[in-house]
């Protein structure tokens, strides 16, 4: 599934996510350019919970 993440803006944002992702059990590809983040390994609900929680607006793309 793919996010947008409007408020994603440089390489700590990228890093955050990432993390945040990893953390709840998953995988994250970020595009800075396009602002969004494509995730495998988690449900909707609980993959926009993580970016949520690393502090990023998020919706679905």
């Amino acid at each position: 599934m793919t996010f947008t993440v409007p408020d994603m803006t440089c390489g700590h944002c990228k890093a955050a996510i990432e993390a945040a992702i990893a953390e709840a059990g998953g995988r994250a590809t970020v595009d800075l350019a396009q602002k969004t983040v494509a995730v495998d390994g988690l449900d909707a609900g609980r993959a926009a919970q993580a970016i949520r929680d690393a502090g990023y607006e998020v919706s679905p793309a």
